[in-house]
């Protein structure tokens, strides 16, 4: 039996510039951090003890004889990517709700492969898993995904990516443990309820993007990346700048496409900002998931009881990225 550990990520700034339309004629970058919400994915022989070759357990189960016959898009293609002949066992369990703007789809598909290859007795890189779990979202699927998701969940850590035609590259950003924990602790994540697939929240923003009608908006998103790190790493800088920030990244945000935000989600944006949160922004895609608000410690007790609606989520900032916990 095999099981692997893949992380959840939160993006600050650069979200837009990881898809190829974009950053492989302009380049891009994200900041980003992976949390301590992970998605769990089980891998265990079958060895003929069941009716069925391949049984998969989610929020519904399957049992198939053939692996065209499985519906989970990622397990179907990655079982053929990886020319899987022998029945499996396949469980996944996920700390939080899928579809809401945390990249857990690609957590699991790198997750996954981290899984399969164990059992197979290979040990991947880092670099390697991210890479195949992009081409069989990318390629096989033809989901119109970015590339920040795959090398989050597969690094693990607080990084800044950087994207090009001919490279990707995950380079670590290194604070002092004190900046960090503040950072850490003034940040707050809210669970909207609304969860979206987000190649329907994409749609227009990729046609958008093709078509070069929001360059100038990405080129700014772009900027914010180095914005933020300069804020980070520079400690004679007001950490609170970071939040202001989060609040110009999110109003941009905003007009990449119409389906990103809604009046629902203005509203709750803008009772988080008038109980005291600087900055926030919606993960993600957008049209729902999760808000991530910076505020102040000491304003983080007026803003849960102007959002008392939604649910809170605990978090800590983690380093490990996708990695195997059990191999038996």
């Amino acid at each position: 039996m095999i099981i692997s550990k893949t992380p959840v990520r939160i993006s600050f700034f650069g979200g837009g510039t990881d898809y190829p339309d974009y950053f492989n004629e302009f380049g891009g970058s994200v900041l980003s951090t992976t949390i301590d919400k992970y998605v769990y994915i089980t891998v265990n022989p079958i060895g003929g003890l069941l009716d069925d070759n391949f049984r998969i357990a989610y929020r519904k189960l399957e049992q198939c004889s053939l692996i065209d016959e499985i519906e989970h898009p990622s397990v179907r293609a990655t079982l053929h990517y990886l020319n899987i002949d022998k029945g499996l066992d396949i469980n996944i369990i996920s700390d939080l709700p899928a579809r809401t703007g945390l990249g857990s789809s690609s957590s699991f598909t790198v997750g996954l492969l981290n899984s399969l290859y164990a059992l197979q007795g290979k040990m991947k890189s880092k670099a390697d898993l991210a890479k195949e779990a992009i081409h069989i979202e990318y390629e096989l699927l033809k989901e119109r995904v970015g590339v920040q998701d795959q090398l989050a969940a597969a690094y693990g850590g607080l990084n800044h990516m950087k994207f090009s035609y001919d490279a990707l590259e995950v380079n670590p950003l290194i604070l002092a443990k004190e900046r960090k924990e503040l950072l850490q602790n003034n940040l707050m994540l809210f669970y909207t309820g609304i969860n979206r697939f987000a190649n329907e929240v994409l749609k227009e923003q990729l046609q958008n993007i093709q078509e070069k009608k929001i360059f100038t908006e990405l080129k700014e998103v772009n900027a914010m990346v180095q914005e933020g790190i300069d804020i980070l790493t520079n400690e004679d800088r007001n950490l609170d700048d970071f939040g202001a920030l989060m609040h110009n990244a999110w109003m941009v945000k905003r007009n990449l496409s119409s389906a990103i935000s809604n009046n629902t989600l203005d509203d709750i944006y803008n009772k988080a900002k008038n109980a005291g949160a600087i900055g926030g922004k919606l993960l993600g895609a957008g049209g729902g998931g999760f808000f991530l608000f910076y505020a102040p410690q000491e304003r983080h007790s007026a803003i849960q009881e102007a959002l008392g609606h939604l649910h809170q989520i605990n978090f800590n900032f983690e380093n490990g990225g996708s990695r195997i916990i059990h191999f038996e």
